[in-house]
């Protein structure tokens, strides 16, 4: 029979492609590790790893196993988890990711309103932009992730529960003194001629998109993930820059101004989770205090 501890070393084996990292990742030893994954060989009934000098590489009975752990693992979490809601125990674990405007903004709101209703349920919390946070979700390394995309892709998230927040406007922002500055709103072409400072991967191509469908190609001369950093650039005069809502909401952009920008661009942002773990009390929980954020926001 196949265990599911079985189940997690050998995802970290194929993980880190040595026993020892595996053993480091797991805070055991590298002897424990090796005898976990030789009591799955046996369970398994087929050798599942090849040993190529100093690392590993899973033969294809074993990327077949990888690739069915994160769904039996999710399952298992779920079916605990339940079971823990029904016998009273009170008590749940929720693993939450989340992209850092996301943090500073919606996710302290929304723990502490589940603190205050569940105190026996415990959060943990992990940044990371999509699309590795809803690879992270799939992956099993997380219960609920906090999201954003650009536009609608209908088959994007199919195999996933997914919980609309809120529409997340774009918006200008321009130092102190620059000709658009005092402007109610601007059009984007108007920015043409600047020089540009990009947020993270996935807003730097949307950046990209808009412009261009106003006609030209913006000059990106900085750029970073770190919001603080893009409000410092353009406060020093550095150039210009379109930043999500939330993003402005989570810094103090001293030394810059805000300005609409047209044609509106929205960002959906959005709460995962798994269809095993939206049955979980303690993520569908947490998923509400998300939503009931995301209204107050």
């Amino acid at each position: 029979m196949i265990e599911a501890r079985h189940l997690r070393v050998l995802r970290a084996v194929a993980a880190t492609g040595s026993f020892s990292a595996a053993a480091r990742e797991l805070g055991c030893t590298q002897p424990a590790v090796s005898q976990q994954m030789k009591a799955l060989e046996t369970s398994a009934g087929t050798p599942l790893l090849i040993r190529t000098g100093r690392e590993m590489r899973l033969t294809q009975a074993g990327e077949a196993l990888v690739r069915h752990a994160a769904g039996i693992l999710a399952g298992l979490t779920a079916a605990e988890e339940e079971v823990a809601a029904i016998a009273g125990l009170r008590a749940g674990r929720v693993r939450l990711v989340s992209f850092p405007s996301g943090s500073s903004t919606l996710v302290p709101t929304a723990l502490a309103a589940l603190r205050a209703a569940h105190p026996g349920t415990r959060v943990s919390l992990v940044e990371a932009e999509p699309p590795r946070s809803v690879e992270m979700l799939r992956e099993g390394d997380c219960d609920v992730a906090l999201a954003f995309r650009y536009g609608t892709n209908a088959t994007e998230w199919d195999d996933l529960v997914v919980r609309p927040l809120l529409a997340d406007r774009l918006v200008g922002l321009v130092p102190e003194g620059h000709r658009l500055a005092e402007a109610g709103a601007v059009a984007i072409a108007e920015l043409a001629g600047e020089s540009w400072i990009a947020g993270c991967p996935r807003c730097r191509r949307q950046l990209v998109d808009v412009c261009e469908n106003a006609g030209f190609t913006p000059r990106i001369d900085f750029a970073t993930d770190d919001y603080p950093a893009v409000v410092g650039l353009v406060s020093a005069g550095l150039g210009v820059a379109v930043l999500p809502g939330l993003a402005i909401e989570s810094v103090r952009p001293r030394g810059a101004r805000t300005v609409a920008v047209e044609p509106a661009v929205e960002r959906e942002i959005v709460a995962l989770t798994l269809p095993d773990l939206a049955q979980v009390p303690a993520v569908a929980a947490t998923l509400d205090q998300l939503s009931l954020a995301a209204t107050r926001a």
